[in-house]
């Protein structure tokens, strides 16, 4: 979940604008990639840490973050296993 927009003209960064998100968004977004994601956790694939670690991030945001800006901010800065 990204909360920045950068607006280009042609390489030339014209605008950078941040957006503030809600609990709701980051949820919806949350639940939305578990639900991507569930096939790693299906009996015949093995599941890697990496991507273990990464379900865990997600179940977790709302615990772990006290506003959905700063959840929103880990979430774009964390490295999504393939």
């Amino acid at each position: 979940m990204y909360r920045t927009e950068t607006i280009f003209d042609g390489d030339t960064v014209i605008e950078t604008i941040v957006h503030d998100v809600t609990w709701n968004q980051v949820r919806r977004a949350r639940d939305a990639a578990l639900e991507d994601t569930d096939w790693w956790a299906g009996k015949d694939v093995t599941l890697t840490a990496a991507r273990k670690e990464y379900r865990i991030f997600l179940r977790d945001l709302p615990q772990n973050y006290e506003s959905a800006n700063e959840a929103a901010d880990a979430w774009a800065a964390y490295n999504v296993p393939e």
